[in-house]
């Protein structure tokens, strides 16, 4: 069957985006949800035969609207997440469904204080392994570089002129990439999603060495 009922249901639903018209397709809402939810699922377990993961989570489609001015009460996309085993494997991949606007993302979304810190050190010392990581065919490919929230200028204690600064100034360290929705609906969209994570696995596993050492390259996880 595919993901053309997802990405149709969900046009619809932006479209239609207030509870009594959910309320009156809640029986085909709930067909596409299952739909999505085995899709997900399947990628999460292929996932896992390439690397350690700790938890798949199928988001639900319902909106927090008590702190949004976006009172709409329904998501317009369906999306999972897939974590790694910490405390030895870090970083987690994302995979979000939408029509126009489908994605597969992964990464560092918000760091610990600790944590954040101690890649912004490592980066100050020696910023060669993140760049050849960065300048790797496969990540190339993939991703336009690492994004993210960033400060405008160099963090407390930190030297704004450093050649790496471009990273150092960064809150969050993320790679996305895009498809269209042909894409979505192609045979090999479940393969394009899969490469996406493998050609990530170079960047998760340097971040996951460098918050489980310390600057000496000594272990720090108990």
């Amino acid at each position: 069957m595919g993901l053309q009922p997802t990405l149709d249901f969900l046009v619809k639903l932006e479209k239609n985006n207030n509870r009594e018209w959910f309320a009156e397709n809640k029986t085909e809402f709930q067909r596409i949800e299952g739909i999505s939810r085995s899709y997900f699922n399947e990628v999460g377990e292929e996932l896992k035969k390439q690397d350690s993961i700790e938890n798949i989570q199928v988001y639900r489609i319902y909106r927090d609207v008590r702190f949004s001015k976006d009172k709409s009460p329904y998501k317009k996309y369906l999306g999972a997440w897939y974590s790694r085993t910490k405390p030895f494997f870090r970083g987690s991949y994302y995979l979000h469904l939408e029509p126009g606007n489908s994605f597969v993302e992964g990464g560092f979304w918000n760091p610990e204080a600790p944590d954040l810190k101690r890649i912004r050190k490592e980066f100050e010392l020696d910023d060669s392994e993140i760049r050849d990581i960065m300048q790797a065919p496969d990540f190339v490919k993939y991703f336009n570089g690492i994004g993210g929230e960033e400060l405008k200028s160099a963090p407390k204690d930190f030297d704004k002129s450093h050649k790496a600064i471009d990273l150092i100034r960064k809150k969050q360290f993320l790679v996305v990439r895009r498809f269209t929705d042909k894409e979505v609906l192609g045979k090999n969209f479940k393969k394009e999603v899969l490469a996406t994570f493998t050609a990530m696995r170079p960047f998760f596993d340097y971040m996951s060495d460098v918050l489980t050492t310390n600057l000496n390259g000594e272990s720090v996880i108990e």
